[in-house]
């Protein structure tokens, strides 16, 4: 018999209560592949249950009420769908069971009854686990985003693997949606994200080829991998240098075969996705080094976009980009507070973000609280969350150099000392020029730069590596 919803792998956890409906619901069901579940007595779950892989949809007696179960159901719950089962009498006393609940069988109901509510509920299940997200438009201003997206756009629509490029924060997960949307036949599947770095030791066979139902101790349900999950769509790969070794080979067996085989399962199924993989890190040096499988490197590498940083981008992306996350932070308050002030874009402009759009995102939200709780761009304070931004790289670097401190030196006030108590790598001439360059075109990072021949990001290098902070006095000479 074929199935007006597709019933495939569907759970139907039951709460009769007092009710005489669980063998029932069984008969109904009987002629598709749903698992009919006695819910009562059943232990909470372990995980969530919004991360489980099969549809699931709760079917409850009111009667579960009246012998007060419904706090141990809640538990189970956790997200599915529920269908009550009442008598018509008191389908609409919301005294009897709760009114968000809108989907009411008799106790009398048919099974045709019974199907058309199950159907209605799983089509909405998969449409909603299934339904891409359009991400949020990106800003491409700068010449080197507009060269990315023209990369993306004519690429999106191949059915080969894309390596995404990056550092840290730049948004690699939103380029490889913007490949997931651009294709024609797998923007129509799931995106499925799965940071490799998170995980767990003992488990990567279990969350990527799934498992049979009883296929080790826990398994109470079988269970979909990323794999099956993402069929007929995308998976993404995030943090991909990151995956051990022994975990690469058999990545690269699934993207040799297109099949998998669930834990405690015999029989191979076929899976067909398209693979978007992003790092941080050089996989090149990786494969050299032997921490990355060169075949799977290959096979992964097949497309590679390189997402450029902040800096790389520029001031006309870096402002945009902030007074965007600044506008969601402050919703209709922005209105009441006008037009971000030109002296907030210049000093955006003139930070160095080495956290890219997500320590941005940090500062927008600082700057947004600050503006909304005071109703005003308060500078002394918005000036104040600036300045702490722009410390935390410098901050960073004294906590490594003290880390690295050793044999005759040490540490002061964070700068690490070489055998003699100078300062390690520091040239105080070159400093105080530098200060006296930033004091001369008031600490405006791009007109200092200009002023000593260099470029911006020379500069914020070097102020990071002699840790100079806004407003700080030169060192004399002799120190």
């Amino acid at each position: 018999m074929s199935s007006p919803a597709n019933f495939d792998e569907l759970d139907l956890f039951v709460w009769e209560g007092k009710a005489d409906i669980l063998d029932r619901i069984a008969r109904c069901m009987a002629s598709f592949d749903v698992e009919v579940i006695r819910a009562d007595g059943l232990p909470p779950p372990q995980q969530d249950r919004g991360t489980a892989l099969r549809p699931s949809v709760a079917i409850l007696s009111v009667t579960v009420i009246d012998s007060g179960g419904l706090a141990h159901a809640t538990e189970l719950l956790q997200g599915m769908p529920v269908i009550w089962v009442a008598a018509a009498s008191r389908e609409r006393d919301s005294r009897t069971y709760p009114p968000e609940y809108l989907h009411v069988l008799p106790y009398d109901f048919t099974c045709a009854e019974l199907r058309t509510m199950v159907a209605k509920l799983v089509r909405q299940l998969r449409a909603r686990d299934v339904a891409p997200q359009a991400p949020d438009v990106l800003v491409a201003h700068s010449d080197a985003m507009k060269s990315l997206l023209a990369e993306v756009g004519a690429f999106a629509d191949c059915n080969h693997s894309v390596l995404v490029r990056g550092e840290t924060g730049v948004g690699k997960e939103r380029i490889a949606q913007q490949l997931h949307l651009g294709h024609q036949h797998y923007s129509k599947g799931a995106f499925v994200a799965v940071n490799c770095g998170a995980i767990p030791d003992g488990l990567f066979e279990s969350l990527f080829f799934g498992h049979t139902k009883g296929s080790f101790t826990g398994a109470v349900h079988a269970h979909r991998g990323y794999f099956e999950q993402a069929t007929g769509g995308t998976l993404f790969l995030d943090e991909i240098g990151d995956l051990p070794r022994y975990q690469q080979v058999k990545l690269l067996r699934v993207l040799e075969d297109n099949a998998v085989t669930r834990l405690g399962a015999t029989a191979p199924i076929r899976v067909d996705f398209r693979l978007v993989a992003a790092t941080n890190r050089n996989l090149r040096e990786m494969v050299a080094s032997g921490e990355f499988r060169a075949d799977l490197f290959y096979r992964l590498a097949v497309i590679e976009l390189h997402v450029p940083s902040l800096e790389e981008r520029g001031e006309i992306d870096k402002i945009a980009i902030f007074k965007a996350l600044l506008a969601n932070v402050l919703g209709d308050e922005l209105e009441t507070l006008g037009e971000t002030p030109h002296w907030l874009s210049d000093a955006v402009a003139e930070t160095y973000f080495p956290g890219n759009v997500r320590q941005l995102r940090n500062l927008a939200e600082r700057v947004g609280v600050i503006a909304r709780q005071l109703h005003s761009w308060d500078q002394n304070l918005i000036q104040r969350a600036i300045a702490l931004t722009r410390g935390t790289p410098t901050l960073a670097a004294g906590a490594a150099a003290e880390r690295n401190g050793h044999g005759g030196g040490g540490t002061m006030n964070g700068v690490a000392l070489d055998g003699n108590g100078e300062r390690k790598g520091w040239n105080s001439s070159e400093r105080n020029r530098i200060i006296a360059a930033l004091e001369i075109n008031d600490w405006k990072r791009q007109d200092t730069a200009q002023h000593l021949g260099i470029s911006r990001k020379v500069l914020w290098e070097k102020m990071r590596k002699y840790q100079i902070l806004d407003g700080e006095p030169g060192i004399p000479e002799d120190a």
